[in-house]
């Protein structure tokens, strides 16, 4: 049995990361920390796992998570830069669902999150954990940044056209919407249902967190510091999900006729890609709960524009559900172990 910790347990991403684990066959969750909960029983705060886990949240005590096999971090910013190098160091493998470790450039991390960087060796060391690029450098790493969850689905959409050459790097648009468990668990007057509840709106238009992190992702496929992409989240109301409306420019019109095929190659063998036939439309709960990103083409008229409709559960495939692929490439187990649950509707 893979020996568990989590760090950062009260948040939506960490009560997912618990969900999921608690049918996984190849793991036991030893720890789960929380500072402002130290005491409380996770079936009391979360009664979804009541039956589930006999643990009760606990200050984090470095000798308990240097016991486990492998630690997830599920903290807010600028927490596991200060804990990853101790526990690499006892030997304790780490997945990381923060961004500390996404970005490789850290001036430009220290821009977006207001703070130099404590830890540049292993920011330089991790490895960034989209399975459907990086599986063979994960199964070796001690430290996986999990990719966010605008990332995974805008990427996933784009990588085809960029891996083939096929389209415009240096003017990619990407239009997202994001359900409001998105922005976390914390109190926040914006995220109330009387706040959000009949509206729609964009938000970040002027710059986005997330944005170095796609940038750097498509430049990877591109091979060069070439690709350029406007990206725009939006808040709508409902609780899970992303869906992203992505726009490239083919440089020869005439290759349309490949994409649908040249998608179904690239993700034939991915068994949380699914690529729907062209020209339909995935909906977000078509992946509530699943650890799956459904895509789509689309072409309107002669125009030599590529429409990719892409649709992720923020918290699963976006965050704990990735987490948990990853943690079973890096161990060797199969990779759905525990995630070949179908999304739950209605």
């Amino acid at each position: 049995m893979i020996k568990v910790g989590i760090v950062g347990g009260t948040g939506y991403t960490g009560v997912e990361l618990l969900r999921i684990l608690a049918t996984h066959p190849d793991v036991e969750v030893r720890c789960i920390t929380s500072r402002s909960e130290a005491g409380l029983s996770v079936a009391e705060m979360y009664p979804n796992l009541r039956g589930h886990f006999d643990l009760a949240f606990s200050e984090p005590d470095p000798e308990v998570l240097a016991g486990c096999d492998l630690v997830f971090f599920a903290t807010p910013h600028g927490v596991a830069m200060r804990l990853v190098p101790d526990l690499i160091a006892r030997g304790t493998r780490v997945v990381d669902l923060s961004a500390d470790f996404r970005i490789k450039d850290l001036n430009v991390w220290a821009k977006w999150y207001g703070m130099p960087h404590e830890c540049p060796e292993w920011a330089a060391r991790a490895v960034y954990g989209l399975p459907e690029v990086a599986r063979e450098e994960i199964r070796k790493a001690a430290l996986v940044a999990n990719p966010g969850c605008y990332p995974t689905a805008v990427q996933l959409g784009f990588l085809p056209l960029l891996e083939a050459g096929l389209v415009d790097a240096r003017r990619l648009i990407a239009d997202a919407k994001s359900g409001a468990s998105g922005a976390g668990r914390q109190a926040n007057v914006g995220m109330l249902h009387g706040e959000i509840g009949e509206s729609f709106k964009a938000y970040g238009a002027s710059g986005h967190r997330h944005l170095p992190e796609i940038r750097q992702g498509l430049q990877a496929a591109v091979g060069s510091e070439t690709a350029g992409v406007t990206f725009v989240p939006h808040l709508v109301p409902m609780i899970r999900g992303i869906e992203a409306t992505l726009y490239a420019e083919l440089k020869n019109p005439s290759d349309f006729d490949r994409l649908q095929g040249l998608y179904e190659q690239r993700y034939q063998d991915e068994p949380f890609v699914d690529v729907m036939p062209f020209g339909s439309h995935p909906e977000t709960r078509s992946v509530r709960g699943a650890n799956m990103c459904r895509m789509a083409l689309h072409r309107q008229e002669d125009s030599s524009m590529v429409i990719v409709t892409s649709v992720i559960d923020n918290l699963v495939k976006g965050a704990a559900g990735q987490a948990v692929q990853n943690m079973n490439i890096m161990f060797g187990l199969n990779e759905t172990c525990g995630l070949n649950a179908p999304a739950f509707l209605p």
